[in-house]
């Protein structure tokens, strides 16, 4: 087992990406996000991996999607506004069925915004912020710790159903630092060369690969629409995480992912230490989102609470996923930069 060390989670991010077999990053400065770009900067030329500061979010996201179509692990990171400049590349890459990483260190917002952790990315990452029928799989790592051991499978996953993936922490994950350790390290020689990539003759001789979300054709169009939609099915079957703490049939169900999950569990062990009837279901996929395990462990609560640090975006999928109008929903957020306290998560579950 490796030694722990103490790092910061927005380096930690560029770390675990190299680790995990990346070689290539394009990416554009933004505030919580530039520590990532900036470690990527040092670190890829170490390991003969290139790294491109763009011009903008669009340039980036659009180098990504050259890199990935390449079949090449191969990433990019911003935080909210950056992230809306990308959805075109990435509905494109979506429709052309490219898998390409992308992390997002959410912020406050509307608009501008501020720099402030925020968690109001949510419906932009879980409900298709591009235009057109498709999804991103979304993981949301709660430590720096898990956006580590995220981090490869992340990758990997988005290979094996060539789709893009979204890695979705936000301000306090990447600016924090806690000692982590790394247990991996893949040589990216070692990853092969899918079929589908555009490497030219050398690879494939005079096989002919085209990457591309363009069909005029509307009769070939729906047929590809429906296919992915397969597709989706199948990652929700296989794909949807989550993680619980507390007893098994609870009375009052609290639901929070990220950061908020982090400072929730403290405050959970605290009342069910009095003896209260009360567990916590974290989300650790956003998308496809765990709805089957919601719906189970909601099946005795009679009080539901979703805290997110934001205006109110995971209760309209929690409502949604419970389907039950007899329950108590409660929504409590922090939609301006700012986050919960343990002691105010305590007031609010002891209600």
């Amino acid at each position: 087992m490796s030694d722990r060390i103490l790092m910061k989670g927005n380096e930690a991010v560029g770390e675990a990406a190299v680790r995990s077999g990346c070689r290539l990053y394009f990416g554009y400065p933004i505030t919580p996000a530039s520590e990532i770009a900036e470690y990527m900067a040092y670190r890829l030329p170490q390991v003969n991996g290139t790294f491109i500061q763009a011009e903008s979010e669009l340039a980036a996201s659009n180098m990504l999607y050259g890199a990935a179509a390449a079949g090449k692990y191969a990433m990019t990171a911003s935080s909210s506004p950056g992230i809306s400049l990308m959805q075109e590349a990435i509905s494109y890459m979506a429709g052309a069925e490219v898998p390409a990483l992308i992390v997002d260190a959410m912020r406050g917002g509307p608009g501008l915004g501020d720099i402030q952790a925020a968690q109001s990315d949510y419906f932009q990452l879980t409900k298709g912020g591009g235009h057109g029928d498709y999804h991103v799989i979304v993981f949301s790592p709660y430590t720096i710790q898990e956006v580590i051991n995220i981090m490869p499978l992340a990758f990997q996953t988005a290979f094996r159903y060539r789709n893009p993936v979204v890695v979705a922490v936000d301000g306090l994950i990447g600016q924090m630092m806690e000692a982590v350790e790394f247990n991996y390290f893949t040589d990216p020689e070692e990853i092969p060369l899918p079929d589908w990539s555009l490497s030219g003759k050398f690879r494939h001789g005079n096989k002919k690969n085209v990457n591309t979300s363009l069909e005029l054709d509307p009769d070939k169009l729906e047929a590809i629409n429906w296919r992915l939609q397969g597709k989706y099915h199948e990652i929700e079957e296989k794909e949807s995480r989550y993680d619980y703490v507390g007893v098994d049939n609870p009375e009052t169900l609290v639901v929070a992912y990220g950061t908020v999950a982090r400072l929730t569990i403290s405050a959970v062990k605290k009342v069910l230490g009095e003896g209260k009837s009360i567990g916590l279901f974290r989300p650790v996929t956003l998308w496809p989102f765990p709805k089957a395990a919601l719906a189970q462990k909601a099946k005795s609560a009679k009080r539901i609470v979703v805290l997110e640090m934001s205006a109110g975006q995971l209760i309209e999928d929690v409502k949604l996923y419970v389907y039950d109008p007899t329950k108590q929903y409660e929504f409590h957020g922090h939609p301006g930069g700012t986050t919960f306290t343990p002691s105010e998560i305590e007031q609010i579950l002891r209600g």
